[in-house]
């Protein structure tokens, strides 16, 4: 077994890795294990390595494809197949090997319900799902939330506005919109503007009485009283309740879901709550309130989180004490944690865990398996942990999808008791799912439903929407609409040359901007207005292909001049290696300029590359500076992941690859936030609908 696979490994068919890891196991179990235990616990190390480097994180025996072992084809597959005992003798045949353990020994791999693991993989999803389990399961004391003190706050921070409601009836009035002014279209902008879950058990007549009468929005005040809250449902008031019910809780949702205005209003609830506490319960000194932190995965989303949070704060009509106690500035997880150069260890662990109160990670979806265990590991016993992302888009680059499996439990339905303090809290009625084999977390979870961004007038909402259904023909129906914010060009030599050329009209904006002469940050900002995204790295589609094109291109167009250096004014980079002694972080995206004074010694302007750090200050750093890096006129629909943009461009290749997925192409989509251009042929796009990334885990079921 070890010399096919080593005869593999030459070929270049497997990883070397693959094949180091199958020969360390066969090493150990040389001297203990009897030929036919040594063939089959060498070969499952060897699959067991290779499912890992394609996220996996551990191997199911049942689901494995024996005609595509280590990702080979059927005849390889076959060779390695012989010799190996049939798979019903597997499970017995592992467990009596001395690599092999059911997790209570200290041995290479662990073999548990049927999943084989890496043991440190092993006990990275260990660790995650008993730390969430017991978090889950650890409800805030109710007499320390307050219910009604609570409801009256959540009541004032998700507070109706009618003003989005009174601006779509004078569009109706005044044949702004597709459908005719009627009773019908004024009774479906209410149920959307006022989130009505209960339709029937409103008065229509009198309601729309209001509706026709009204000449301004305040005088839609009088539907406080006929649409109560008992009829509706704001998902955002139920998500910050959740929140404030539980140790641990996650709010799930899509673009313009509004994730950070709600936890803005849940962060501003709870610090109300700490300051209320603190002064009834003082009679002098200072008032304890809880020590947040903010947190992301990359340099890129931190400081998304940054800009975001802080307008939501803004924009909250709270008194002063309470603003002032809500950050606004993130980090990401690693500097966080405290990372340690050149070690996977992180200063920051349960021996010497995190100093807080509230930790609010975004872009959960990004996370994978083992940092997830590495940050629930360092969190204090009785912080809170809260976890915002899209469960629909692209799973960690590395091992495991936590947030998706988290989710999976969001179909339950809450239970009894959680149902009645959600109603006590929002004033909304829950049904109460039945108690019969209802795990903890699902009480912990709020998926928020309606998109404030993507309207249902929004074609990236709807293209968004018909990709997550899983359904070719809904896609192709939503290009026949017509929609004037989603462009669709099957890609073709034409249309390629067409998007060459879109792009240099697009970055001629943030060129022109420095010849201008204008600031860092104002570059930036126009550079980060378009982007292209690949789904490749390599090829005509992929980014280095379109990087060389673009950057020709805007040759052509006299806008860059790079001569034969690698360095030239406008170069657009994204760092690839983190380096902490600069605080640049892998995908953190730089753009060269010269410095605005000349440099004393030698009387010239110094090129510099400048980014936009997390903390809103713009940093310059010599190119020759710079950690592993590369150009970023395009860039991979995975590294795309936690930004967006005004106009987003976005191509798939001519040919199908199983990189190719529903995740994938949502999670592109989805960047756009006014306008989408997708290169792609039709046949291209319905198979990558078709296909959904499923990532083998046993997380989920722990944490059942």
């Amino acid at each position: 077994m070890l010399k096919r696979l080593e005869l593999l490994s030459r070929q270049g068919a497997i990883r070397p890795l693959d094949y180091q890891f199958a020969k360390f196991i066969s090493a150990t179990v040389a001297a203990s294990d009897n030929d036919e235990t040594c063939q089959l616990v060498t070969l499952m190390a060897a699959q067991t390595s290779y499912e890992l480097g394609q996220g996996h994180v551990c191997l199911p025996l049942a689901k494995l494809d024996r005609g595509h072992l280590v990702g080979l084809g059927a005849e390889y597959s076959r060779q390695l197949m012989e010799g190996v005992p049939e798979p019903a003798l597997w499970e017995q045949i592992l467990l009596a090997s001395a690599a092999v353990s059911e997790g209570k020994a200290a041995t290479p791999l662990v073999l548990r319900q049927g999943r084989l693991y890496l043991n440190r993989y092993w006990q990275f999803e260990q660790t995650v799902a008993s730390r969430l389990k017991l978090a889950s399961a650890a409800e805030q004391q109710v007499a320390a939330i307050q219910p009604v003190q609570m409801a009256a706050k959540l009541d004032e921070l998700f507070a109706r506005s009618y003003t989005y409601l009174f601006q779509a009836l004078q569009q109706l009035r005044n044949g702004g919109k597709s459908q005719p002014d009627s009773l019908e279209s004024r009774k479906l902008e209410v149920c959307d503007k006022l989130d009505v879950v209960a339709p029937d058990s409103l008065d229509w007549m009198a309601i729309d009485k209001v509706l026709t009468a009204a000449t301004r929005a305040a005088d839609l005040e009088l539907l406080d009283s006929l649409v109560p809250n008992t009829a509706c449902l704001n998902w955002q008031k139920v998500a910050a309740a959740v929140a404030l019910t539980r140790q641990f809780a996650v709010i799930s949702g899509g673009p313009g879901t509004g994730k950070t205005t709600t936890v803005a209003k849940l962060l501003a609830a709870l610090v109300t709550q700490a300051l209320q506490v603190g002064r009834e319960g003082q009679s002098g000194g200072e008032v304890e309130v809880p020590t947040i932190k903010l947190v992301a995965p990359t340099g890129k989303a931190a400081a998304r989180l940054t800009e975001s949070i802080g307008a939501a704060i803004q924009s909250l009509a709270i008194e002063k004490a309470v603003k002032d106690q809500i950050p606004t500035q993130s980090s990401t997880i690693h500097r966080l944690l405290g990372s340690i150069p050149n070690r996977v260890e992180f200063r920051h662990n349960r021996d010497n865990p995190l100093h807080l109160d509230v930790l609010v990670v975004d872009e959960a979806s990004m996370v994978d398996l083992p940092m997830m265990a590495r940050l629930l590991d360092a969190m204090p016993p009785h912080a809170k942990l809260i976890l915002l992302g899209d469960r629909d888009q692209l799973a960690s680059v590395e091992a495991g999808a936590v947030l998706g499996d988290i989710c999976s439990f969001s179909e339950q339905g809450y239970s009894p008791s959680q149902g009645q303090l959600l109603g006590q809290l929002t004033g909304y009625q829950f049904a109460a799912a039945q108690d019969g084999g209802l795990g903890a977390v699902a009480d912990s979870l709020c998926m928020l439903r309606k998109s404030y961004r993507f309207h249902a007038q929004s074609g990236i909402g709807q293209l968004a929407k018909a990709i997550n259904g899983g359904q070719p023909y809904q896609v192709d129906k939503v290009w026949q609409q017509g929609y004037q914010d989603i462009h669709h060009y099957p890609l073709s030599t034409e249309s390629y040359e067409r998007m060459i050329k879109m792009m240099v009209t697009f970055y001629r904006n943030y060129l022109e901007a420095i010849e201008r002469g204008e600031e860092p940050a104002q570059v930036l900002k126009a550079f980060a207005r378009v982007r292209l995204l690949c789904a490749l790295r390599e090829g005509d589609c992929g980014v280095s292909g379109l990087n060389q094109r673009i950057e020709r291109g805007l040759v052509r167009a006299g806008k860059i001049n790079p001569g034969d250096e690698t360095w030239y004014v406008g170069r657009p980079v994204m760092i690839t290696r983190n380096d902490h002694g600069l605080g640049l972080y892998n995908g953190d995206i730089g753009i060269a300029m010269l410095d605005a004074e000349p440099d004393p010694q030698t009387g010239k302007h110094r090129l510099r590359v400048y980014f936009d750090m997390p903390d809103g200050s713009i940093r310059g750093v010599l190119p020759s500076r710079l950690p592993e890096h590369e150009t970023v006129y395009a860039m991979t629909i995975h590294k795309s992941q936690g930004s967006e943009f005004a106009d987003t461009l976005m191509v798939l290749p001519s040919d199908f690859s199983p990189i190719l997925t529903r995740e994938l192409v949502y999670t592109g989509v989805t960047r756009a936030k006014e306008k989408l251009y997708l290169f792609a042929s039709q046949d291209i796009i319905h198979s990558s609908v078709r296909l959904r990334t499923e990532r083998a885990s046993g997380l989920a079921q722990q944490l059942g």
